[in-house]
């Protein structure tokens, strides 16, 4: 196979052995070495490509924590706080009130008009001072159709009373945490947690499962990893069929595909042991831009919807603890089926109560089904604290710290949720890496936007809105915030035997950035330009999209 030999102005390797570089041969895919021309030139006839001379490669950066529908959720109506860039560019205003919100529902009804419902997302009412936004807030966009408002953190629905009529739930006598009421007897709007929202979506006609499988918004979601220098990606929560995946196989095959699309099924709509015989047969099935065979679970909500559960002493506005999602029995059998058969698990965990569950799950289960490498990984993992942090390294876990909520939640987390201590140590990245636990940090996207270069400024800096460090003990280094969006997210995926670093054998996946990351003043690395990405030696340049 013919070699192609990359010039850059600096390769940063993420290894040890030889940290720096000028040069990069590839050959079918994967790298053949690292160094200098000269050192290269001894793999025989190459070709040189200079595209790069002046630009600097990082290993691509791969995203543990993310969801496909960052790219479809664009075809719904954006709600939310803060400016947000879709996949081609287009900057969109945030909405700062609730007749902002109501206006661009009305635009978007009048845009497109029709019987069925009308989608949006990314509302996130806390910003507000904490206002809940109702159904009859909702119904003065439109009462002739349904309204579907997916909030920013993906556990809270909100509907008109067209919609609540539709859905069967218009009505008195309703008994239940995840559905409030308001002062009529009536659901005033919210749904909380997939147990109510997903049945609730479903009746509408709104499958977000068929939305994320749609080959045009699987091609919004790899514009938005390139944009983002991303080259592997985990798709955290999808419940893929069989037909499913061999769509996926179909797309991901593609020529163009510029990404390793790393899906975990969801186990919320199967038996355990259904599950764990499932994933084994889609491990199987495996390629190197589809990784199969990966589980997630859930067990509690989000900390600003106040469905996340969290040890005493709970909320600081009095809020009652969060929901459970998961049954401890049945966290358990998961785990068991797992570790008996290599599979690994994710498990989402906000609050320190539920972060405490899990961790004291995995030491049960580990004394029946010895699995020192599970690596069994805490997404979010927010309010953690260091004796926690202690235990799960000891049993061989790992974290994916949330290190954009700082800026995006920090000042409602100090004002309205879990007050200024607990506030201060959220997602603990110095403390993990202080602990040993193996670390990585996310954008959970399209929570907040997809862009692991924000994610590391928000590791390093722990900056909020209100333009408060929020935590200075738990910053870590430019480094440190590197190594955790390539190497770190690839251990916790099981995948930094093929990606994570440029060193020979791995695939040559690498993020192509205008300036050097190392080089720029911490507060400035959220803005270092990207370039694009080459995967697998193909080059996808943002300009190209």
């Amino acid at each position: 196979m013919p070699t192609t030999i990359f010039q850059a102005k600096a390769i940063h390797t993420m290894t040890t052995t030889r940290p720096m570089a000028t040069h990069v041969a590839v050959r079918d895919g994967r790298i053949l070495g690292v160094g200098t021309l000269k050192e290269l030139e001894r793999w025989g006839d190459y070709r040189l490509d200079t595209t790069f001379a002046d630009k600097v490669l990082l290993p691509g950066f791969v995203e543990g924590h993310a969801h496909a529908s960052a790219g479809p959720v664009w075809d719904g109506t954006y709600l939310g706080w803060y400016d947000r860039t879709d996949p081609e560019g287009k900057v969109w205003k945030g909405l700062k009130t609730v007749d902002d919100i109501v206006a661009r529902l009305k635009k978007a009804d009048a845009a497109a008009p029709g019987t069925g419902p009308l989608i949006a997302w990314g509302l996130d009412p806390i910003y507000m001072d904490n206002v809940r936004i109702t159904r009859q807030d909702l119904d003065r966009a439109t009462t002739e159709r349904a309204i579907l408002i997916t909030h920013a953190s993906g556990h809270i629905m909100s509907m008109n009373s067209k919609g609540l009529e539709d859905v069967g739930l218009l009505k008195q006598g309703l008994n239940h945490p995840a559905i409030p009421l308001g002062a009529d007897g009536l659901p005033m709007g919210e749904l909380l947690g997939p147990e109510v929202m997903v049945p609730a979506a479903t009746r509408l006609g709104y499958d977000r499962r068929a939305e994320e499988a749609n080959p045009a918004g699987m091609k919004a979601f790899t514009k938005v990893c390139v944009r983002a220098g991303v080259t592997t990606i985990a798709d955290l929560a999808r419940t893929y069929t069989r037909d499913d995946v061999d769509k996926m196989l179909v797309q991901t095959a593609a020529p163009d595909f510029p990404i390793c699309l790393v899906p975990f099924r969801h186990g919320r709509d199967m038996a355990p042991k259904d599950l764990i015989a499932y994933m084994v047969e889609m491990k199987a099935k495996s390629t190197e831009r589809l990784e199969l065979g990966n589980i997630k679970l859930h067990a509690d909500g989000s900390i600003q919807g106040f469905t996340a559960r969290l040890r005493w002493p709970g909320y600081q506005n009095g809020a009652p603890n969060g929901l459970w999602y998961l049954a401890p029995e049945q966290l358990t059998e998961i785990l068991e089926g797992a570790f008996e058969n290599g599979l690994l698990v994710h498990v989402h965990t906000n609050g320190d109560e539920a972060s405490e569950l899990v961790i004291d799950t995995v030491e049960k289960v580990l004394k029946k089904i010895p699995a020192a490498d599970n690596r069994t990984t805490l997404q979010h993992c927010q309010m953690a604290t260091p004796a926690q942090f202690r235990k799960a390294a000891r049993l061989g876990m790992c974290v994916n710290l949330f290190a954009n909520h700082h800026w995006f939640w920090g000042d409602e987390h100090y004002k309205y949720t879990v007050g200024p201590e607990r506030a201060e140590r959220m997602n603990a990245c110095r403390t993990a890496l202080d602990m040993g636990v193996p670390m990585t940090i996310h954008s959970d996207a399209p929570v907040t936007p997809l862009g692991p270069l924000f994610t590391a400024w928000a590791a390093v800096n722990r900056l909020t809105p209100s333009g408060r460090v929020q935590g200075e003990a738990e910053k870590i280094t430019v480094a440190e915030a590197l190594q955790a969006i390539t190497l770190g997210a690839a251990f916790t995926m099981k995948m930094d035997h093929l990606i994570g670093s440029i060193e020979a054998g791995k695939r040559a996946d690498f993020a192509v950035l205008d300036e050097d990351p190392y080089k720029v003043a911490p507060e400035a690395l959220k803005d270092v330009p990207v370039w694009g990405t080459v995967q697998g030696g193909r080059v996808f340049p943002v300009a190209g999209l």
